[in-house]
């Protein structure tokens, strides 16, 4: 595998998620990387290894390590006679929500050609917003819940019992399931807290969810689909407590026929406009019909955990990376008109 660089942090209420995942995903590809964190600020930090630990950040000290700043072609640190790059052949992207999945990141890198693992802007645009998530959905010609769009205030005409989450947000943060007037102030508390609108769609009691993860790098590389344990619904603690587990996923018991209904779902969803990421689809099964619940265009670990042999899937994608068409300004037409007309 070429050398990466593992970037987290964020400013973002998934910022210590984004810690935590960069960890996992360094002990699970097992090869040397660089580390740069993000911080809330937006400044960029080179981390040693040695300090890639959950309280180096919590405590501030991630402040003394060395600044970093992006130019052309990558990261850079200043010296004494100017600047230094850093090298790196691929950024990892693990900064979840605002700054990573919503497509902040890839402009930047897009702006300054940096080859970059995951979503690009048009994807993240997408999948970060739910509502437009429902609609990619439709173009992929797969399944999804009904679903109304509220602001604080507005009543929703959503039946109970029925989910409430914020609409641009990720890892669970919250939702809540009203099932009668009594959780009404708190569901709107929990969703509005973190975004001006939320998504509402009916709950369905006991309703069978699956996760599978994957990517397109000449050939598929899909993950086993897996059925993770919930109680009501997947939440905070119960999704990104379980992505720094060491052991691997089990394959879910499901007919082979949803099965495969659901990998040619994932691969409709992938094929909108995610390659160069590695995403994870989150999938209901109602009445052996797969409907798509959401999209993570950045999973936890970047999913690592679901993957029979995940280092292979990793080095195709980064070998299979797309690339931006090079524009080089020729000014024909400045020196066309110059010609024709004298001064311009």
């Amino acid at each position: 595998m070429q050398q990466p660089i593992i970037l987290f942090g964020g400013a973002s209420f998934e910022h210590e998620i984004s810690i935590v995942s960069a960890i996992g995903l360094h002990q699970a590809i097992g090869v040397r990387c660089e580390f740069v964190f993000l911080s809330s600020d937006h400044r960029f930090y080179l981390i040693d290894l040695i300090n890639m630990r959950a309280d180096y950040f919590a405590s501030g000290k991630f402040s003394r390590s060395t600044e970093l700043f992006l130019a052309n072609g990558g990261f850079e640190r200043k010296t004494l006679f100017g600047r230094t790059p850093i090298d790196c052949d691929v950024i990892i992207s693990v900064v979840h929500g605002a700054d990573g999945e919503d497509g902040t990141l890839a402009a930047l890198f897009d702006f300054y050609n940096i080859a970059y693992l995951g979503p690009r802007i048009e994807a993240s645009t997408l999948s970060y917003n739910k509502h437009l998530t429902k609609h990619l959905a439709i173009m992929a010609g797969v399944r999804t819940l009904p679903y109304e769009i509220v602001r604080r205030g507005e009543v929703v005409k959503t039946p109970y019992p029925y989910i409430m989450k914020p609409l641009r947000l990720g890892s669970s943060l919250g939702i809540s399931v009203v099932k009668g007037a009594s959780d009404l102030d708190y569901a709107h508390d929990s969703a509005f807290e973190f975004d001006s609108e939320a998504i509402v769609e009916p709950y369905i009691a006991s309703v069978r969810e699956y996760n599978l993860a994957g990517c397109y790098a000449d050939d598929w590389h899909l993950s086993v689909i897996e059925e993770p344990q919930k109680k009501e619904f997947l939440d905070f603690d119960q999704k990104y407590l379980d992505f720094t587990r060491t052991s691997k996923a089990k394959e879910a018991d499901l007919d082979g026929n949803v099965a495969a209904a659901m990998r040619e779902a994932f691969k409709r969803i992938y094929g909108v406009g995610f390659f160069g990421a590695l995403i994870r689809c989150d999938f209901f099964v109602i009445d052996n019909e797969v409907y798509l619940n959401e999209i993570n265009p950045v999973p936890g670990s970047l999913a690592n955990y679901l993957f029979d042999n995940y280092e292979s899937a990793l080095i195709a994608l980064i070998e299979n990376l797309p690339r931006r068409k090079s524009i080089t300004a020729s000014y024909n037409y400045i020196h066309s008109i110059r010609s024709q007309k004298g001064k311009l």
